[in-house]
């Protein structure tokens, strides 16, 4: 029997290891607001979490939900959907393979939560304090359950935030996350890239300062989220995750790198690669996830 008491099948578990691309496994995550109306597996938010073990870094990109795909004629947003109607499982496929494309670097896996689960992680750690930085009012914010409800007013309610440090519930930071109506600044992609850093660095610290918590929300993760990782990689992908916890998160978003043009694409507002190619995108990325930055 293999040293510590383990199994012969969990010793095998143990030394599966994931697959990395210049020393890093990177995994895309995407919340979505779920429930049965429309537009339920339309990823409200797309994240990259590049992890290196040795030596430990963590490194997240955010990228904005609106980025037009040229070679799809669709909106990043939409690739998890129109991956799962073309069949069951496709949606990880395509929406790794876009992200890829758009950032020059491979996807090894992803994972989704809906709105309802990111709550319930928050609550389990007891909220999260989050630094507003600048004071915003959304009166178009989407209230759960009524998306098809025939009086449009009672589909939304407002909500506002006013600058300083505070301490959010997790359906207070899912509001803070997914704004996207304020009539200042706040309204926008870039605004909301950067409130979901915000968020992702505060569940961080949470975590960090009652470690406890971390067997439970493992458990509660695999209830509440849908992936790609098999069961026999999830051993590696903990024994990943214990080894960087600590480790300070860097954040970046691409804003400086796309550009709103002034016309309507397909009838959409849209966000576009400057230079209408990724290459620059994908120059910067590779950049930031050097092993010389620290």
């Amino acid at each position: 029997m293999p040293a510590f008491g383990f199994t012969k099948s969990a010793w095998k578990l143990s030394q599966i290891k994931l697959p990395v691309s210049d020393d890093r496994t990177n995994f895309l995550v995407m919340g979505v607001g779920g429930g049965s109306h429309t537009g339920a597996d339309l990823t409200d938010t797309m994240a990259v979490v590049s992890v290196r073990s040795e030596p430990p870094d963590v490194a997240v990109i955010t990228i904005p939900r609106d980025l037009w795909i040229q070679s799809l004629k669709a909106k990043i947003n939409t690739m998890y959907y129109y991956g799962e109607e073309k069949q069951a499982g496709g949606g990880f496929i395509l929406a790794k393979s876009t992200v890829s494309e758009v950032l020059g670097i491979p996807i090894h896996y992803a994972a989704k939560i809906d709105f309802s689960g990111f709550e319930k992680l928050i609550d389990v750690i007891g909220g999260v304090e989050i630094n507003v930085l600048n004071s915003f009012e959304d009166k178009l914010y989407p209230i759960a359950g009524k998306e098809n409800d025939p009086c449009e007013s009672c589909r939304y309610e407002i909500i506002k935030f006013d600058a300083g440090i505070q301490s959010m519930s997790g359906s207070t930071a899912l509001k803070f996350a997914r704004s996207r109506n304020s009539e200042n600044d706040e309204g926008s992609d870039f605004a909301r890239s950067i409130r979901q850093e915000q968020v992702m660095k505060a569940v961080r610290e949470k975590i960090i300062q009652n470690p406890l918590k971390i067997i439970e929300l493992q458990s509660l993760a695999r209830k509440l989220t849908l992936s790609d990782i098999s069961p026999d990689l999830v051993p590696a992908v903990i024994k990943l995750g214990l080894g960087v916890y600590k480790t300070p998160v860097r954040t970046t978003n691409i804003s400086t790198l796309v550009y709103n043009p002034l016309a309507l694409v397909d009838s959409q507002w849209v966000l576009m690669p400057v230079g209408d190619d990724f290459s620059k995108i994908s120059s910067y990325v590779k950049d930031f996830l050097k092993p010389s930055v620290q």
